[in-house]
């Protein structure tokens, strides 16, 4: 199933919305007319656990395109938001997570050559979110090292503590496309929240495919582009800590719980990693994708 949280237009709320080929299935409104109760936003989408996936799924096929009046729109005509607009818990975000990004990191960033034992973590706040299309802010008096990364971000569905690597996956609600900006001058004393963390510097998008639809994590493609050049193209074979050693890590002293978002980390190709050095500016256009999720495109705006 692909999901995604929506707007029919500027002024009404935002909503849960299923993509059935170029439609937009309303959820809420479609459980409202065929009397199975279903949530109209994508938090309470997933605290109702995998059943959930399981009702609207049955009752979508079940329709097969015959939707009630008023439940489906255009893709083209709705205003996608971030899956999750509003996390309730700061995005984890995993540094040094395939070995040549840490090459190349080591090279410009002054981090350690040596790979990581264990995962680097960080994390972005919630305010840092923002969706597909929204302009990403650049202060000039802030940043003059404005950065990118495209990740391939996980999302828990149920909650997980202790968990065993081989059991870790079936804590994965879905998967999306999130683009970690990094202001590279604003680390401080070596953490990296105000770098990763500002405002907008997390957009995420433009739709969460749920897990039963992407079984292994480890297999896709992901790229992306400045100005319609090239930066990066990788794979997420080439993670150093998968998917699955990740949830396992962090679920040691961190229980994750439904709708926690863990951004899985960068290939190499980002801008301070380059030879010459390069940074995004006002007017630059980043765009990105993994695939079988979607693509990004972001303009770099003056604030």
């Amino acid at each position: 199933m692909r999901l995604v949280t929506f707007r029919a237009d500027v002024e009404a709320s935002a909503r849960l919305g299923a993509v059935v080929d170029r439609l937009v299935v309303d959820l809420g409104l479609l459980g409202e007319a065929t009397g199975v109760p279903l949530p109209s936003s994508m938090l309470e989408f997933i605290d109702l656990g995998p059943e959930a996936v399981r009702i609207a799924t049955a009752l979508l096929a079940e329709l097969d395109g015959d939707f009630p009046l008023g439940t489906a729109l255009p893709l083209a005509n709705v205003k996608l938001l971030a899956p999750i607009p509003r996390p309730r818990k700061n995005v984890f975000g995993i540094g040094l997570n395939y070995i040549d990004h840490v090459a190349e990191s080591a090279a410009a960033l002054d981090t350690s050559p040596d790979l990581p034992r264990q995962p680097v973590i960080f994390s972005k706040p919630p305010t840092s979110v923002c969706g597909p299309g929204d302009p990403i802010p650049h202060d000039a008096g802030v940043t003059q090292q404005l950065d990118w990364e495209v990740e391939l971000a996980a999302i828990i569905g149920t909650r997980a503590k202790r968990v065993a690597r081989e059991d870790a996956l079936a804590h994965v609600f879905g998967y999306t496309v999130l683009i970690d900006f990094s202001a590279r001058d604003c680390r401080r004393a070596g953490q990296w929240i105000y770098s990763k963390g500002q405002d907008g510097y997390a957009p995420m998008g433009p739709m969460i495919v749920t897990a039963d639809e992407i079984p292994d994590p480890q297999t896709l493609d992901l790229w992306l582009t400045v100005n319609g050049v090239e930066k990066q193209r990788s794979n997420t074979a080439k993670m150093l800590f998968k998917v699955d050693e990740l949830i396992a890590d962090i679920s040691v002293g961190i229980t994750l719980e439904p709708g926690d978002i863990i951004a899985t980390g960068t290939p190499e190709g980002v801008g301070a990693g380059r030879t010459p050095q390069e940074f995004l500016w006002p007017g630059d256009v980043v765009e990105c994708a993994v695939e079988g999720i979607g693509s990004l495109r972001h303009n770099i705006v003056a604030v």
